[in-house]
């Protein structure tokens, strides 16, 4: 029997059938392996080191000599707490006391406008339904839209009475219209930021007004900010939206960073007594978006001076640049068993960095495929490693790397045939 074992193996590998080299797709998870380039500035290093790594993509230009620059701190802020969140990455970039708990008054309706968006986009609500208005929802204080007891309102102006106008009386009747009552939309609040992964943020009602249960964080915050941008782009016009007029009296939106810088687009303010003043901005320059959570400044005019500085400070000191895009594939990975001799992988989302000034041509890509021996079936999506962003050593981003299609079990002969062919690779 080991004769006609060894004649078979004789035979593969004289048609080159079976090889005693391993590709980089079978890279073994006992070390990484090398990314192969997508971007044509991308260079690999000697695939046969010890620890093989990928240069990141150069800038465009080529880098000027400079002298080493100090880069600042943060600016100094008179307020409870504050965010500086780069939005493609979601990281932080500066940050005061981000995991406080604190009032975040109407920032809450950011979250009312965001579960509203989910039911749009479930289409348990449509923009142009008539919302009726109970007498709850007209006689909620505060902020108003100035919504009528026992008329009907459109959803899509009900919206922009929460965005613009901030009004707790818009707030209720959606939240009414798509709970059945505000301590049930509450609880869809809840829900909706443990998703998001907001852990120390907690929702009473649907506008913010004081309660000891009731807060939030400036990092769950810009969370929510970044996921309201991204996953409702179509709703997120709204925010940036200076007047809105209804029942013959117009209002502006209250967020003065609009008036002021043209690269501001959003998001929500809000004020109470306990909460001080807060406001939720976004800002995109050149491609870049920031996102700034103020919380707790003393006056309306210091909160938009204090997150002016803080978009300012970010667009001047950080850079933000794509490694890979969306769907990417870095490794052709050998399959047994299967359909498919390799399947892709990849990244399957876009891989983004954030980083100061000059340090984009330093980072180093490291490729960690744990796939020695991968048999079908192969589902899109399946986890296959991860790559690392490593800057002077220091890991600063992973993502996972995932089969980018499927790959079946294959016929009978298919699986016999790899089994043969990993015999003789084990030998």
């Amino acid at each position: 029997m080991i004769k006609e074992w060894c004649f078979i193996g004789l035979m593969l590998a004289s048609f080159g059938l079976i090889s005693p080299q391993v590709s980089l797709a079978e890279t073994p998870s006992s070390g990484p392996a090398s990314v192969p380039p997508v971007l044509p500035s991308v260079g690999l290093t000697n695939p046969n080191d010890a620890n093989p790594t990928v240069d990141a993509p150069k800038p465009d230009m080529p880098p000027i000599a400079m002298p080493t620059v100090t880069i600042p701190g943060a600016p100094t802020l008179d307020v409870k707490a504050y965010v500086l969140m780069d939005a493609a990455t979601g990281k932080v970039l500066a940050s005061y006391n981000p995991d406080q708990r604190l009032a975040p008054a109407s920032l809450t309706k950011m979250m009312t406008a965001f579960v509203v968006s989910m039911a749009l986009h479930n289409n348990k609500v449509h923009l142009d339904d008539a919302v009726p208005i109970t007498e709850k929802a007209w006689r909620t204080g505060g902020s108003k839209m100035f919504v009528k007891v026992n008329t009907a309102v459109p959803v899509s102006e009900l919206m922009q009475g929460i965005i613009v106008d901030s009004g707790n009386d818009a707030c209720v009747a959606m939240a009414e219209d798509v709970a059945g009552s505000e301590e049930a939309f509450a609880l869809m609040m809840n829900q909706t930021a443990a998703a998001l992964g907001m852990t120390g943020t907690h929702f009473v009602d649907s506008t913010g007004l004081p309660n000891p249960d009731h807060y939030s964080t400036a990092d769950d915050l810009a969370v929510l900010a970044r996921a309201l941008i991204y996953d409702f782009p179509e709703h997120y016009q709204w925010y940036s939206q200076k007047w809105f007029s209804y029942n013959g009296i117009k209002q502006p939106n209250r967020n003065r960073l609009l008036w002021r810088d043209n690269s501001v687009d959003g998001v929500k303010t809000g004020h109470t007594d306990e909460a001080g003043y807060c406001l939720v901005s976004s800002a995109q320059r050149n491609g870049v978006r920031l996102i700034a959570v103020i919380m707790g400044a003393p006056t309306d005019a210091a909160r938009a001076d204090d997150s002016q500085r803080l978009l300012d400070y970010g667009f001047r000191f950080f850079e933000t640049h794509l490694i890979y895009p969306a769907n990417t594939v870095l490794s052709q990975v050998r399959v047994y068993q299967g359909r498919q001799n390799t399947v892709a992988a990849g990244v399957d989302k876009a891989l983004v960095v954030s980083v100061l000034p000059g340090q984009y041509s330093k980072l180093q890509l490291q490729l960690q495929l744990n796939t020695s021996s991968l048999h079908a079936p192969v589902q899109k999506g399946q986890v296959l490693g991860q790559i690392s962003v490593s800057l002077a050593g220091n890991e600063i981003d992973k993502v996972p790397v995932v089969a980018l299609e499927n790959d079946a079990v294959g016929s009978w002969w298919q699986r016999l045939w790899d089994r043969i062919v990993l015999f003789f690779h084990k030998k």
